[in-house]
């Protein structure tokens, strides 16, 4: 099995430790990762603000990058999510079909196609789990809780193999932070007090940090915590479920 691990730029910049985390995560499985080096923006920000017509070479680079792997995983949903339904090229659709079906968010991949029944981590802390948009109406990580169905979630699922870990319940488990990429630039005083009202829930139940498979949800409500200058912290799933604390 050939997997190439998919680092989204913001992550790169800002948050390493998160890419780090889920190369060595994988590895732990026995996997053989390759990191194209070569790799940049797969185009997301472009076609949110509504210049998906210029993703073009973004497209090409991501295939030629990715071109002849079996899986292609990412530690962010948004981002898995924006590959899967606009990657295209006119030169070669078929070649893009192929790598669009081969993309998988990192919790999908873990549970859906390794089949993960056991973890060797630990991390002692009490921890509130957000239910990023995108991974959850986008890739179905979870059951939506408006929905009348039988309730399901990946990434609790995993989180419930470390040891020592707490997970709380929230008052409103699925509920939007409002960061919503250039949302939180052109609606930023409604995005600012979603991310509050996030916070505040998470905060009610003495939750000591909050984790969630979408590092730009969590960048943006650490924005937030760091202006309210709160002890809640935020951290990626890869980190916990690498983690050996004691």
């Amino acid at each position: 099995m050939k997997v190439g691990l998919f680092i989204p730029c913001y992550i790169d910049q800002l948050y390493p430790q998160v890419a780090i985390a889920t190369l060595e995560l994988l590895e732990k499985q026995g996997l053989k990762v390759s990191y194209p080096l070569n790799q940049t923006c797969c185009g997301q920000p472009m076609a949110n603000s509504g210049f998906e017509h210029l993703t073009h070479d973004c497209n090409k680079n991501f295939i030629q990058n990715f071109d002849g792997l079996d899986y292609i995983v990412c530690p962010s949903g948004s981002c898995t999510l924006h590959v899967k339904e606009h990657l295209h090229d006119k030169s070669d659709e078929t070649k893009a079909e192929k790598i669009r079906n081969r993309v998988f968010e990192l919790v999908e991949f873990l549970t859906d196609v390794v089949g993960v029944k056991n973890l060797d981590a630990s991390f002692p802390h009490k921890v509130g789990l957000h239910q990023s948009c995108h991974g959850l109406r986008g890739l179905h990580l979870a059951q939506m809780s408006e929905l009348v169905a039988a309730p399901y979630s990946k990434p609790e699922q995993l989180l419930k193999m470390v040891k020592g870990l707490e997970l709380i319940s929230l008052d409103r488990k699925d509920e939007c932070c409002g960061f919503g990429g250039i949302f939180s630039v052109f609606e930023e005083a409604v995005s600012a007090k979603m991310g509050q009202d996030r916070i505040a829930d998470h905060i009610k139940h003495e939750a000591e940090y909050m984790t969630g498979v979408d590092m730009s949800c969590l960048m943006h409500m650490e924005g937030i915590l760091k202006r309210q200058k709160s002890d809640l912290k935020v951290i990626h799933i890869a980190e916990i479920l690498n983690s050996n604390l004691t």
